[in-house]
């Protein structure tokens, strides 16, 4: 099935999220993509009272449908009704959480080509009205997760448009993020750091 944004461009999934690595894979067996623990690990969030966080789902407009059989539909071509800007928002004790969540194989880099401009726009737009933004990256191939503040993802994306290197090394990353540790329950703890950093 293909999808298309507003302007018809093709779309593709520069996330990754949904390819499974191998060192991931082989992780206790789990083969679980960034979302999917951090759907599971909003879900424990919410049933234990924590926040609420929900991915948000990204509309799209169906303009092409194949009808194999009468009790069957094949959606064959699709186009987002509008540009995305970020993965989850919610709410934890009053204060407001956006952030985007990827992925990447590199071992050394994460390349700023996985953001689009609006999606940094709509950080801005966050952070002005005193939200909170960030990302959450894991480097699948060494199974690390870290969240970067916006404030320092914002730098890398401006030095990029600047003609600087368009990509943060590891070592920024591992500078200036905060190193999340897997664990069982929640799996993916990101609230602990924000609450840090925010001091609330």
């Amino acid at each position: 099935m293909e999808f298309h944004y507003p302007n018809g461009r093709k779309y593709e999934n520069l996330s990754a999220g949904n390819q499974k690595s191998p060192a991931a894979a082989n992780y206790s067996n789990r083969g679980m993509t960034l979302e999917e623990d951090l759907n599971e690990t909003n879900q424990y969030y919410l049933a234990n009272g924590m926040a609420v966080i929900h991915k948000k789902p990204t509309p799209v407009q169906i303009v092409h449908v194949d009808y194999a059989k009468r009790s069957t539909a094949v959606i064959k071509e699709a186009y987002f009704r509008q540009a995305s800007t970020t993965d989850y928002n919610g709410v934890c004790e009053g204060r407001y959480i956006d952030f985007e969540a990827k992925e990447t194989k590199s071992r050394t880099s994460f390349p700023l080509k996985n953001f689009h401009s609006h999606q940094i726009e709509h950080m801005h737009h966050v952070v002005n009205q005193n939200g909170i933004a960030f990302v959450i990256i894991r480097f699948s191939a060494t199974e690390e997760i870290f969240l970067l503040e916006s404030k320092f993802l914002f730098e890398f994306w401006d030095r990029m448009v600047s003609g600087g290197r368009k990509s943060i090394s590891k070592k920024e990353i591992v500078a200036h993020g905060h190193k999340i540790k897997l664990g069982y329950r929640p799996k993916i703890d990101y609230l602990k750091v924000v609450r840090e950093i925010y001091e609330f």
